[in-house]
């Protein structure tokens, strides 16, 4: 039984499992691949984000094994002690070098990357000006700011630069920052015109590529790159836990820009660095990158097999223009139920519910990966067309 102090929690979960919102965690037990066992069972995996299936990848798993019997199985300290070791450095050079930037930075995550970044170049004299499907960690690393806050509505560019128009002349610093990809929805952001309006109005442009990098652009270069934008997109964060398969985050910036967040990021300064396997894995994947651009075809390959197939059968997948596909059902117990049939029947395709979307919006996440074959998808697009009917969503 719960204490008396923690009863509403207890209360709050009972609320959520009577309106079919609960959720347990599903338990992967073995590798993360395209046909994966969850919970005992052998499920077609569309639920993953190792869009290039490099988390299993024998040069990444090679590179990482040669790091931990060389250098031990942690770095020991934080970065600006004693943990700061060559692979870290070396890691953060090969960034740099893919990205076309001065110089680059690694975090523990992705989203210590965005909110440890944002709070530490921003205060509470300057304002954010920033999309409303804005990841998570940016809207933290905002609040962390303690700037003001204007948010636009999605995508919307003229009425971002209304926002803009009416802060003109204001004191203080402004950043202007947008996802690259926005995760739940899967489409582009507007970049150009985004980074004419941050030019127009003296804005620091900032975007968060997560769901870009090793998806968009050359070679998995991610959205600068995709629009052809270089040097007038003043931040870039990055993702090492998605395409890149491993863990971990990363900004890009001019060098002063790094060695700023050196000394004042927060999560960069109290956290333990990299396990030199996990920093070696990842500069073999970048590697890779470089080495076989044929594994981005082949996601795009599979991106748009899947999603003719959806469109065939009449699934509604919004504005999605990556792998990342939602498949609209509305009312988010109805969501949860289509995912949990879908696992029964071999397909595991998560249910995203309010608070990550919109009441009225939940849906499916189903995100394609390189290494799934045409059979695979096609047997997940026939299950899911199967069940979808069986629930009148269809």
């Amino acid at each position: 039984m719960p204490k008396a102090q923690l009863q509403y929690l207890a209360d709050e979960l009972q609320r959520l499992r009577e309106q079919g919102l609960y959720q347990r965690l599903r338990i992967l037990q073995g590798e993360q691949l395209p046909v994966a066992r969850f919970d005992g069972r052998e499920v077609i995996n569309l639920s993953s984000n190792n869009y290039l299936g490099l988390t299993t990848h024998p040069k990444l798993k090679r590179r990482a094994a040669e790091a931990l019997e060389r250098y031990g199985v942690g770095s020991g300290a934080v970065r600006t002690i004693a943990g700061t070791m060559t692979l870290h450095m070396e890691l953060e050079e090969k960034i740099a070098q893919f990205k076309n930037v001065e110089a680059s930075v690694v975090f523990q995550s992705g989203f210590t990357a965005n909110a440890g970044t944002v709070a530490a170049v921003l205060g509470r004299e300057d304002i954010i000006i920033s999309d409303e499907l804005n990841h998570a960690s940016i809207i933290d690393g905002c609040r962390l700011s303690r700037a003001e806050i204007r948010v636009f509505p999605h995508k919307d560019v003229e009425a971002c630069e209304k926002v803009l128009k009416e802060i003109e002349g204001r004191k203080g610093r402004k950043l202007l920052i947008t996802d690259g990809v926005f995760s739940m929805e899967g489409d582009i952001a507007p970049l150009p015109q985004l980074a004419d309006l941050a030019e127009k109005y003296g804005c620091i442009m900032m975007i968060d590529d997560a769901h870009a990098s090793g998806v968009l652009g050359r070679n998995g270069r991610g959205t600068v790159d995709h629009f052809k934008l270089h040097g007038r997109v003043d931040i870039q964060v990055g993702t090492l836990s998605k395409a890149i398969g491993a863990l971990g985050g990363y900004v890009c910036s001019t060098r002063d820009t790094i060695e700023y967040l050196y000394h004042h990021a927060r999560p960069f300064l109290f956290s333990t660095s990299h396990p030199p396997s996990v920093a070696a894995a990842c500069l073999a994947a970048f590697e890779l990158l470089d080495e076989e651009p044929q594994l981005v075809e082949r996601l795009w390959a599979n991106t748009r097999f899947f999603k003719a197939g959806l469109a065939k059968r009449g699934f509604n997948t919004g504005m999605s223009e990556t792998p990342i596909t939602p498949i609209i059902v509305g009312d988010a117990a109805l969501t949860h139920q289509f995912s949990r049939e879908l696992f029964e029947a071999g397909v595991f395709a998560q249910g995203i519910g309010f608070p990550t979307v919109p009441k009225g919006k939940a849906r499916l996440r189903a995100i394609v990966t390189a290494t799934h074959s045409e059979e695979q998808l096609s047997s997940a697009i026939e299950t899911l067309g199967t069940i979808a009917s069986r629930l009148k969503i269809l």
